[in-house]
């Protein structure tokens, strides 16, 4: 699982597994909504597990600067300074969790300079269409059965899929199963406020 559901998947193994930290999170969260542990299962759970990494995340924050804090008490570093021999041939990767989800960096430097870099963000992995063994991706499976009361005004389509906080030109192609197009949505991003 990817994106928004890696980070309900965190929230519900978290539980699971009773760590402390996801469990006070949470559980709170359900208390004060008043929800069933049902509702992480759906569009609200994926928009609430956002909200509770970001609260996760200022914990551990504090947490990481007060430890920075204290080791500057004994050890004045802050940084360490690296070479590149331009003689060598470097690969470097990294692959993590951001908000949107699994984030992965890749590059190669040669001589010096930078041969190629490639990032593969989250919205690539949630708007994903149906791998090889016909798995549908992310958005298409939270679309399955939707019932539009407007289709000329999909707000049902906005808000699931707003629940994935996709970073992706602002337009969407409503496609039957033949591939033949229904409708094309197109969001003003300076309204808006897509980053494009």
């Amino acid at each position: 699982m990817f994106g928004k559901l890696s980070q309900r998947r965190r929230i519900l193994v978290g539980l699971a597994a009773k760590n402390p930290r996801i469990e006070k999170v949470a559980t709170q969260f359900l208390k004060d909504t008043g929800l069933p542990l049902a509702a992480l299962f759906t569009t609200l759970g994926r928009t609430a597990a956002r909200m509770l990494e970001c609260k996760l995340s200022a914990d551990y924050g504090f947490e990481a600067f007060n430890s920075l804090i204290a080791n500057l008490k004994v050890d004045q570093s802050t940084y360490t300074t690296y070479k590149i021999d331009k003689n060598k041939e470097y690969k470097g990767r990294y692959m993590g969790t951001v908000p949107r989800g699994v984030l992965s960096h890749w590059v190669r430097i040669k001589n010096g300079v930078i041969q190629n870099y490639q990032a593969v963000v989250p919205s690539t992995w949630n708007a994903g269409p149906r791998d090889a063994n016909g798995t549908k991706g992310p958005y298409e499976a939270s679309l399955v059965g939707m019932k539009l009361q407007d289709l000329s005004q999909p707000l049902e389509i906005i808000r699931v899929i707003h629940s994935f906080d996709p970073c992706i030109a602002c337009a969407v192609h409503v496609m039957d199963t033949k591939g033949n197009e229904l409708s094309q949505y197109r969001v003003d991003p300076i309204t808006v406020g897509c980053n494009l």
